[in-house]
């Protein structure tokens, strides 16, 4: 017999037998190409027909075969090729027969197991029947990948991905049928996945889906805090067993703020004055390990955003610490004496009390009241500009003097002076707006009237003094040191260049932020000298910083994204084309009335701080991206001072 039918690779192949030594065999095939084959690759000898017409022909009476049959006839135990071949088709099966046979042995492994070459066994009863069940749950699988798949290219939402739709954005599971059927349509599309899921509908904004995206990532399971206890049980009793301050303090704050977790008080000593620095005490209410310590650790920080912001603490706690007007809450105060010209601090305490809160004073209402001609001529304004009476006006012009000879010794630390002029903006959104969509104001803010100075000041000096007060008791905090540049978070005291100051912990914001909260728990444990809930070199404690930085960088990126979303949404509100913008650095620029930053290739080499105008030309409030064109820049003048490699405090 001269023609072959061999196994190549898994592949079935024909050729002329050109010759056979031993075990090897040299075969010609169709094409003409030689090859050697080894004797056990044959799986059958035959005359004709000639091996370019035996696959074709097989193959086509293969697709003859029924399969379920053949397993039905099929012997039980292992068997050739050949021989079912010949019983198959009811005598000598031609090479044709048998190869069409073969071919359909080989492409029907759930029905029967391949033993060797050309040696089958059919598949027990139970085993094909849960591979057929397996097979038909595969099609049915494809088949609705298939048409979910379809739905989207035709541009209709599936129930599933709109589901899901979030969670397509964060941790897609690849291995579910909603993102085979997602990523199906993505590649038909040429649609980024944001893209597409807008256009379906699965968002009904650009804004929902940043919302979405951010709550799928940071809170899986809502914005909410549920809580099984009572966050206030046997808090009552903890805050009347604190002293009572003498004292009248008031807050300083934007009138947006309802968490106000600090307030300041001035009171006439015989030798001087004494100013009282007094920040919410949330620590006495949260044990920690507690339910309610979890939560906060979990969510590390407030997220704020424009027109709204997510609470670490549930807003029963926050109210009952928050220092609002009118009532006397526990606070953990740090009380200067200050000489008879309140420049020099000539004595220092600090402890757990509660403090009667006289007043919440809102900047934005008094900026223009308290300038600092009126303040460095030693004369508080003492009317507003509506003729109303000030109150407090005598205490910040006591605080604004010692806030002077405060940044005048942060100055001579730093080696330069404290940068001035930063701008700083307030977003508002109005609920008349078209549709559903509110309007927003961005309203310009200098970051350096008295009053902001006063507020930083008097935080700078709360978290320095705290942090020294830490160090000198060999107990650990969360401190913040800039050295060379480098800003680094530590558990001891460690100088701060940036701020000019010798260690540097945030603890005045114990109801936003997580790690005040814990600095705070150890301050008011030395104080009471108690044992402190974390020692040296406490392992969790070192979690605590770590997962805090994760998640506080985390929250800004979203905070900024939100507010570059309403900064496009203004330019689009205002119908803006053609902007004032001034230069950042190289071709970083912002514009001129809100925080609103670009690139903007190919513009003049400018100095930083250049004023100049542009056309902008496109945005897109799903990237957050601007396209703008530069028209002409402007005379020369300075918008921006130098920049410090962390900005100042602007809040306690």
């Amino acid at each position: 017999m001269k023609h072959l039918l061999f196994e190549d690779n898994g592949d079935f192949k024909a050729g002329t037998l050109m010759s056979e030594a031993g075990s090897s065999l040299q075969v010609e095939l169709a094409s003409g190409k030689r090859a050697k084959v080894k004797a056990s690759h044959v799986l059958l000898r035959f005359d004709a027909p000639a091996p370019d017409a035996l696959l074709p022909a097989a193959r086509e009476l293969a697709e003859e075969i029924d399969v379920d049959f053949l397993w039905e006839c099929a012997p039980q135990e292992e068997f050739a090729f050949t021989d079912l071949a010949d019983e198959y088709f009811g005598g000598h099966a031609t090479p044709a027969q048998a190869t069409a046979l073969l071919i359909r042995l080989q492409g029907a492994p759930v029905y029967f197991h391949r033993k060797g070459r050309g040696h089958y066994r059919p598949a027990p009863a139970d085993t094909l029947k849960a591979a057929l069940a397996a097979l038909e749950r595969k099609r049915q699988q494809e088949a609705q990948i298939e048409h979910d798949a379809r739905e989207m290219i035709e541009g209709r939402l599936p129930q599933a991905v709109a589901e899901q739709a979030a969670w397509l954005l964060v941790r897609p599971d690849k291995m579910s049928l909603t993102w085979k059927a997602f990523e199906r349509a993505l590649a038909a599309t040429g649609r980024g996945p944001e893209r597409l899921l807008l256009e379906l509908g699965a968002f009904a904004s650009a804004r929902d889906l940043h919302m979405a995206r951010f709550a799928a990532e940071h809170f899986p399971h809502g914005f909410g805090i549920s809580l099984r206890r009572d966050p206030l049980d046997g808090f009552a009793g903890v805050v009347a067993a604190l002293p009572l301050a003498e004292v009248e303090a008031f807050s300083v704050d934007d009138s947006t703020t309802t968490e106000i977790d600090d307030a300041l008080s001035v009171r006439r000593t015989e030798r001087g004055w004494r100013v009282g620095i007094h920040i919410a005490a949330p620590a006495l209410a949260i044990a920690p390990g507690s339910e309610l310590d979890l939560v906060a650790r979990e969510r590390m920080s407030t997220v704020y955003m424009p027109g709204g912001k997510i609470t670490m603490l549930p807003e029963p706690l926050i109210a009952a610490c928050s220092l609002d007007e009118g009532r006397e809450m526990p606070a953990l105060s740090l009380y200067l004496d200050l000489d008879e010209d309140g420049e020099t601090i000539v004595g220092r305490f600090s402890q757990a009390d509660r403090v009667r809160v006289a007043a919440n004073l809102r900047h934005d209402l008094l900026d223009g009241v308290y300038t600092e001609a009126a303040l460095d001529a030693g004369r508080a304004p003492a009317f507003d500009a509506d003729g109303q009476p000030l109150r407090f006006a005598e205490e910040l012009r006591v605080l604004w003097k010692l806030s002077l000879a405060l940044c005048a010794e942060r100055e001579r630390f730093r080696g330069k002076p404290e940068p001035r002029f930063r701008a700083d903006f307030s977003f508002y959104l109005d609920p008349d707006g078209d549709g559903d969509e509110p309007r927003v104001r961005i309203v310009p803010r200098r970051r350096d009237s008295p009053l902001d100075r006063i507020v930083a000041e008097m935080a700078i000096l709360a978290n320095s003094e705290w942090g020294g007060l830490l160090g000198e008791h060999d107990v650990p905090g969360i401190y913040r040191s800039q050295q060379n540049g480098r800003v680094r978070v530590t558990s001891h005291p460690l100088p701060h260049q940036g701020l000019g100051v010798s260690q540097y912990m945030w603890s005045s914001s114990p109801l936003r932020r997580y790690v005040d909260l814990v600095n705070q728990r150890q301050l008011i444990a030395v104080l009471a000298g108690d044992k402190p809930p974390f020692g040296q070199n406490d392992a969790d404690l070192f979690s605590v910083m770590s997962a805090f930085d994760a998640k506080y960088t985390a929250y800004a990126d979203f905070q900024q994204r939100m507010e570059r979303y309403w900064c496009l949404r203004w330019v689009a509100q205002q119908g803006l084309t053609r902007v004032d913008a001034v230069v950042v650095r190289d071709d970083l620029v912002r514009l001129v009335d809100a925080p609103l930053y670009f690139r903007l290739p190919g513009m003049p080499m400018l100095p930083a701080g250049r004023r100049f105008k542009a056309d902008i030309l496109a945005t897109d409030d799903l990237d957050l991206s601007v396209e703008a064109r530069f028209v002409e820049a402007e005379a020369a003048g300075s918008l921006f001072d130098e920049a410090d490699d962390e900005p100042a405090v602007g809040s306690l």
